[in-house]
């Protein structure tokens, strides 16, 4: 576990920002990030007590899962979540973009991550500087967002460093978050598909899919 007593604020638009910071994270540090919604809080996924971390960093409640975000559909594999015609066909369409799908997962994803559910919340954000981190880190992120738990969400690095400063290692400043609004959330582990977070994906945004696809609201 890394100690933390300040918290560096790096410019992403400075050429070693991102590989600084992912060096931070390979050596289990915690990195706020911005996204195509909120400004996220990420820790490598195999990483568990980086993972722990996140939960302490941000007073989040142990009960909820951390989502994962990825660098593209390929990283599905390393989580064992089968992209099944439903799934790659919701990431075609909405990926990457605000839609986090939640879907079973294998065994050997961290516990910590899934909250014992046996099911992972996938996304791939719609952001340059998102998804060059994930490039260099080269592994998927347990990520939420970067604030304290029933906090104001976080639209830029200040917001961050307000809320979570001294608690993490570094946040990537890449202004202010375009969207503003955290992603809508589908369930495809059960059947229907329900909706569990409403979004910037409507749900009439999601019926434009056609007969395929079936769903529950809330």
């Amino acid at each position: 576990m890394m100690a933390t007593k300040s918290t560096l604020l790096l410019n992403a638009r400075q050429s070693d920002a991102l590989d600084q910071a992912a060096a931070l994270l390979r050596q289990g540090g915690l990195v706020a990030f911005p996204t195509d919604t909120v400004y996220g809080l990420g820790a490598l996924v195999w990483n568990a007590a980086s993972v722990a971390r996140i939960y302490q960093a941000k007073a989040r409640p142990p009960e909820k899962a951390i989502p994962v975000l990825l660098a593209g559909l390929a990283q599905l594999d390393l989580l064992g979540v089968e992209a099944t015609p439903l799934l790659a066909t919701l990431a075609e369409r909405f990926w990457p973009g605000p839609l986090t799908l939640v879907a079973r997962c294998a065994a050997h994803v961290p516990e910590i991550v899934t909250a014992g559910t046996l099911t992972v919340a996938v996304r791939m954000p719609a952001h340059a500087a998102a998804l060059r981190l994930f490039d260099l880190v080269g592994q998927p992120l347990a990520t939420t967002s970067a604030n304290l738990s029933g906090h104001a969400n976080p639209l830029t690095a200040q917001d961050v460093m307000a809320q979570l400063g001294g608690r993490i290692e570094a946040v990537v400043d890449g202004g202010a978050c375009p969207g503003g609004v955290p992603s809508t959330v589908l369930d495809l582990s059960v059947s229907p598909p329900r909706i569990l977070r409403p979004g910037p994906v409507t749900a009439h945004d999601l019926r434009l899919m056609g007969g395929d696809l079936a769903f529950v609201e809330g």
